[in-house]
């Protein structure tokens, strides 16, 4: 699908490859400097070779499956080889797993609440600290129950075991990140498999923030570290349009009807019966997102052919880089420890989280991302907040900035220790004029963001937004 390549330096050759890694962005002073992506955990930018495969394929781009001129032939291929190249990529097995297309990791999850068929007394253990996604779609199906944390934030697996104990045999599911989104805290999420298959039950891991960043292996079905099954998003790593997977044992998927029913999901529609299609097709009702599917795939194997371990390596050293900088500022709170990907949250004492953001952005060209990052739980619990009724007045009001929060840096391989070292002087000067910026910045309803009273941001968005969008 991709031809594969050799390279000595893995991340040199990735941030070549990084689409709108040369553009620059308006900053006080009247200057343009380079944008510095540090807010990788939500969304990462796009390649430019698979841009240009891309161009190439939707010459060719058709709908899949029945129909018989050859662009319908030719999607067809590429859409059902898709499915296989993502199995491949974290060791799912080809004939008793299946992968679901999907649009996002957030999507995946609700499938998957649905497909289980949950009855009355299951449980859902999943974890506090966990994305909304992998939280809020198990309350509306089972009863749920939460794996505690420690004082750094990591889960405390004893507690993990005594619920799997103390609810046996109703515990249906355990339900974790590999990765947290909020501290970057890596799971031991084979361990948790083991001790989830020890008790009868299943895994889930929310895939999400860790196949991005690391090597996975879901592990053969007879191995008791299996992991039942995985959730990731494309979006976060590397392949834009919109396409996710959801991955697990094809005997689940065989079974009940899809939560969504329509084009592509049977084989015979009678008056009083339908006979529904075998997996994946029975989970991808409608026209699928072809393009998305491809350029997921051919994300994943160019991603192989540079090494994820040589990658993910180049991550840590950033990361731990980062870490150890930030932790020698007195007046930084850094969050969470080790080991973790490249997820840095930090608070500065004294400024609200939404003020520094600002400042790096507006004054250094760096993109990072401040509040509670779909995890309002367990970012309360690191910053020892108590839930606050009160604080859904600060929504009315659109005072987000008033909301806790922290402040968050996300690392990809593709970032450098130069642009690391830009957010770290910015940092040191934000810290050293702290009252000048209490006063130099104002709130705007409209952004969503603080804005320096000195640069008209709204016109230079809006400036923007006509020349890429016009």
């Amino acid at each position: 699908m991709y031809p594969l390549q050799v390279v000595n330096r893995p991340n040199t050759a990735l941030r070549s490859n990084i689409h709108g890694i040369d553009v620059k962005v308006p900053v006080l002073g009247g200057k343009k400097k380079p944008f510095i992506f540090f807010d990788n955990a939500a969304s990462t930018p796009p390649l430019k070779s698979i841009l240009a495969h891309m161009d190439e394929f939707m010459k060719w781009y058709s709908g899949v499956h029945r129909g018989t001129g050859y662009k319908s032939l030719l999607s067809s291929k590429v859409y059902d080889h898709s499915h296989d190249v993502i199995a491949e990529f974290v060791g799912a097995d080809p004939v008793l797993d299946t992968v679901v297309l999907v649009k996002n990791t957030t999507e995946a999850i609700n499938k998957l609440s649905y497909r289980l068929e949950f009855k009355p007394g299951d449980i859902v253990i999943t974890t506090d600290m966990e994305h909304h996604s992998n939280d809020l779609p198990w309350r509306q199906q089972a009863r749920v129950e939460y794996v505690q944390l420690d004082n750094l934030g990591k889960l405390d697996l004893d507690h993990l075991q005594s619920l799997l104990k103390k609810n046996y045999p109703r515990v249906k599911l355990v339900a974790v990140c590999g990765a947290s989104n909020v501290t970057g805290h890596i799971n031991d999420v084979h361990r948790i498999a083991e001790l989830a298959h020890g008790f009868g039950a299943r895994i889930l891991v929310d895939g999400a923030q860790l196949i991005p960043h690391h090597s996975f292996n879901m592990k053969p079905h007879s191995h008791p570290q299996h992991i039942d099954f995985l959730a990731f998003s494309g979006h976060k790593i590397f392949a834009p349009y919109g396409c996710g997977a959801l991955i697990g044992p094809r005997g689940v998927f065989e079974q009940g009807a899809p939560e969504y029913s329509g084009g592509g999901t049977v084989n015979m529609v009678f008056n009083d019966f339908v006979f529904w299609g075998a997996p994946p097709d029975r989970d991808e009702a409608g026209s699928p997102n072809v393009p998305g599917a491809y350029a997921l795939a051919a994300t994943l194997e160019y991603l192989k052919s540079l090494g994820m371990l040589q990658l993910s390596r180049h991550e840590q050293r950033l990361t731990s880089y980062v870490m150890e900088q930030l932790g020698n500022n007195r007046e930084v709170i850094l969050y969470g420890s080790t080991p973790r990907v490249g997820v840095v949250t930090f608070n500065i004492k004294g400024l609200s989280h939404a003020l520094v953001g600002a400042i790096l952005c507006f004054e250094a060209g760096i993109g990072v991302r401040t509040g509670c990052f779909c995890a309002q739980g367990y970012v309360r619990k690191l910053l020892g907040e108590r839930e606050n009724p009160g604080h859904l007045e600060y929504y009315a009001k659109r005072e987000l900035y008033k909301l806790p929060g922290m402040v968050r840096i996300s690392l990809a391989a593709y970032n450098t220790q130069q642009e690391v070292d830009v957010l770290l002087q910015m940092v040191e000067h934000i810290v050293s004029n702290k009252k000048a910026y209490r006063d130099s910045y104002y709130w705007s309803e409209e952004l969503g963001t603080y804005i320096p009273k000195g640069l008209p941001v709204e016109t230079l968005v809006e400036q923007i937004y006509q020349r890429v969008c016009p």
